[in-house]
């Protein structure tokens, strides 16, 4: 009972942070003034000719939705990975899935200067190239593999693939301006379109993944218990990787390469509920859209008026963490 508390105490609270971080998101380093009450009313009145309210509902509002689905999509994809690998270190932007789908998206929009349609395609394409060469590399499944090789592994491909990033941007100039400000990680273009294609598509792994929940929790008991309880373990990872790619590559493409969301995320959700990814995978996701939401808000406080991307926010917040994990894991 006592646990049981302790989770609906912990839920309710990243609710009641989640609704108070989308309010402040709304009005909070506006250019142009718009108070605390006019995002109230630009979401539930708006009038078209309070300027404040045409901000809140076309501005504002879709940049606060995009940035928590994202979060949520980022940090469900850490703790998959965590759990898919037994490594706490894993992650889609230390795994090189962030960087191959950045790849992906930078190859498509400077080389064969794709449509939004495509975009995703590219970025997941990437994201599995990356993600593969990392397992293989790292002998992911290998009896007796360390977990120190997986993150050497990731970290090479990840810098393999930044390089050719770059590369790519610098061979077509004409297109390297929005590809730098894309890389970089910013919620600033987020619009009403990117809602309309992207959030369709993160829901529905989003709500696969809390389906594969049960599933996920098999894995911590090893390869060989899994498979005596009847579970096709090759199935299981697959979708899986699936759900994982496309948490990713849709929130690479609509939002730029957003980092750490997916390393950090999980372990503090886990320090919150425990290990059971029945709970643990919405309260992640709850914890991710507050984390991502307020590091916009962050972003735009900075220097303001100007705008730093959020994505070198979360960078910033994110390395201290990285380091002091790989030390406790030591």
């Amino acid at each position: 009972m006592h646990v049981k508390m302790r989770i609906m105490s912990v839920v309710t609270t990243l609710i009641v942070g989640l609704v108070l971080m989308v309010w402040l998101g709304l009005f909070s380093y506006s250019a142009v003034p718009v108070s605390a009450m006019d995002a109230i009313a630009g979401v539930w009145s708006p009038q078209p000719d309070v300027i404040a309210h045409v901000i809140v509902q076309e501005i504002r509002l879709p940049r606060v939705l995009e940035a928590a689905i994202v979060g949520a999509s980022l940090s469900c994809a850490g703790t998959l990975m965590q759990g898919l690998t037994r490594n706490p270190l894993a992650s889609p932007s230390l795994f090189g899935v962030n960087a191959g789908a950045a790849l992906g998206i930078a190859l498509a929009t400077t080389v064969f200067s794709t449509d939004i349609i495509s975009s995703p395609i590219a970025a997941m394409v990437g994201g599995l190239a990356a993600w593969v060469l990392v397992m293989v590399l790292g002998g992911a499944w290998k009896m007796g593999a360390e977990r120190g090789q997986l993150v050497l592994a990731g970290i090479a491909i990840s810098a393999l693939c930044g390089a050719l990033t770059k590369a790519s941007v610098i061979l077509v100039e004409d297109q390297a301006a929005s590809v730098m400000v894309w890389l970089a990680g910013s919620f600033a273009h987020a619009s009403w379109d990117t809602w309309a294609w992207s959030s369709p598509v993160l829901a529905s792994a989003l709500i696969l993944s809390l389906l594969l929940a049960p599933k996920v929790n098999l894995l911590v008991m090893g390869d060989e218990r899994v498979k005596s309880l009847g579970v096709n373990l090759n199935v299981l990872r697959a979708a899986i990787a699936l759900s994982v790619l496309v948490l990713v590559g849709v929130s690479v493409s609509s939002v730029g390469a957003i980092a750490f969301v997916g390393l950090i995320v999980p372990h503090i959700a886990r320090l919150l509920v425990g290990y059971d990814h029945r709970i643990l995978l919405p309260v992640t996701m709850l914890l991710g859209a507050v984390l991502t939401i307020g590091a916009d808000v962050l972003s735009r406080a900075v220097i303001f008026p100007t705008e730093t991307p959020a994505g070198a926010v979360l960078a910033i917040i994110g390395a201290p963490c990285f380091l002091y994990l790989v030390r406790q894991k030591r």
